[in-house]
């Protein structure tokens, strides 16, 4: 094949030509600033408020619960800090409910913004739990449950997992929570879910959610979170008035009306793109450890519990990263995991967290699908990539010796 093959849309994905041409014009014409007074101000606030109606729209909210913020990482801190930081000024305010609204939730597999952010409150004197998680990736809904308590104050379980494509039980995971506490905020990552998912707020029962523009077909460096009304929350961002004194700073118009008009592209056309992403990454599901041994997928048995665009696996007695290189070199990007951690060297957390040794989590592979993504693609990659594993393996040391105890009595080959 000449041209190269994209199957890394999980990490980020291309700009659409109909986001770009909504966009233009307030890069060129309607670029003043929409806090302004004047003519060319009130052109930009127009674009602005059409955007945030269009997303409100898409979200079954409210145009005043939608925050424009930079992306997924910042819809995240936001969310995070901002609740964890509402509950700390309400203690300040009534010093004998000491213990009231200090603990967080979350689960042992989510974005790192999501980790480091509740892991960095545990070192300002917040409380946190992190949730296990099967083998599949799902969280473990009696042991949210046993954790939610009186001081709970917030809850941040991820949509869709952006490594395995596990969709969590949100909406239970939310009955749960606000069952128990009715005060404590629920907030989810969907960073992943939108155009595939359904991310009506009220069905899904949620108080935030964060959505990022580049993973839709959408510009980088601009993203939402929904913040149902009467949530408590602390800008985190200070300097001006913007977005309802929620987020300090000049909004970009042309990137919020990019990321609108992207999320109704992806919602609009959910169901035919859906189909499309299930018939792509099916064929990969079915076909890599049929033709690759000692291949085990991670995620979901179930594919209709599964992100659709997504296929991951493991390989046995190779390193991923030689994999991706060799996969480069055969025109053809794909990745071990998320793209926030690709500098890394310790394993995925989320593969560890699922039971998975280290040294097989570190023969991880993820193969994201796409809209113009073709089965001619899938099929040479289906063509090459038993090859290369094969290769990599003849020069590792671990090989023989792994291969011939993986296949005796009792070790069959690794497979879902």
């Amino acid at each position: 094949m000449n041209k190269r093959v994209y199957l890394d849309h999980a990490a980020t994905t291309p700009l659409d030509p109909q986001v770009l041409e909504a966009m233009l014009p307030y890069l060129t014409r309607f670029w003043g600033n929409p806090s302004s007074l004047y003519a060319e101000a009130r052109e930009a606030r127009k674009g602005l408020d059409a955007a945030r109606r269009s997303v409100a729209e898409l979200l079954g909210c409210k145009p005043q619960e939608v925050i424009f913020t930079s992306g997924g990482s910042e819809s995240d801190n936001l969310a995070i800090r901002g609740a964890a930081y509402a509950s700390l000024r309400q203690r300040r305010i009534r010093p004998w409910r000491s213990r009231r609204g200090d603990h967080i939730i979350t689960s042992a597999i989510e974005h790192h913004a999501v980790l480091h952010t509740v892991q960095q409150l545990e070192k300002e004197g917040f409380r946190a739990t992190y949730l296990p998680v099967d083998r599949y990736g799902f969280i473990d809904l009696a042991a949210l449950e046993r954790a939610v308590a009186a001081e709970t104050v917030l809850v941040s379980i991820m949509y869709a997992n952006n490594e395995v494509g596990t969709v969590e039980p949100i909406a239970d995971a939310a009955r749960i929570v606000k069952g128990k506490n009715p005060r404590a905020v629920f907030h989810t990552d969907a960073v992943q879910a939108v155009g595939t998912l359904d991310i009506n707020v009220d069905r899904l029962g949620v108080d935030m959610l964060s959505i990022a523009g580049h993973k839709i077909y959408g510009p980088k460096g601009v993203g939402a979170l929904y913040v149902r009304s009467r949530a408590p929350l602390q800008p985190q961002q200070l300097g001006g008035s913007q977005e309802r004194n929620r987020r300090a700073g000049t909004e970009d118009v042309a990137r919020a009306v990019g990321l609108a008009r992207a999320m109704e592209l992806a919602c609009g056309e959910r169901e035919a793109r859906t189909a499309r992403y299930r018939s792509l990454r099916d064929r990969l599901l079915a076909e890599v450890p049929v033709r690759v041994p000692y291949t085990q997928i991670t995620g979901p048995a179930d594919p209709m519990r599964r992100l659709a665009i997504n296929f991951s696996c493991c390989f046995q007695f190779v390193e991923g990263e030689a994999v991706l290189m060799a996969l480069d070199l055969q025109g053809i990007a794909a990745s071990s995991g998320s793209a926030c951690t690709s500098g890394s060297l310790e394993p995925s957390h989320v593969l560890v967290a699922m039971g998975i040794s280290e040294e097989l989590a570190r023969g991880s592979l993820r193969l994201t699908v796409g809209k113009d993504n073709t089965l001619e693609e899938i099929e040479h990659v289906l063509a090459v990539l038993p090859g290369i594993v094969a290769k990599l393996r003849a020069l590792s040391p671990l090989w023989r010796a792994g291969a011939e105890a993986a296949a005796s009595p009792g070790n069959p080959p690794a497979g879902n």
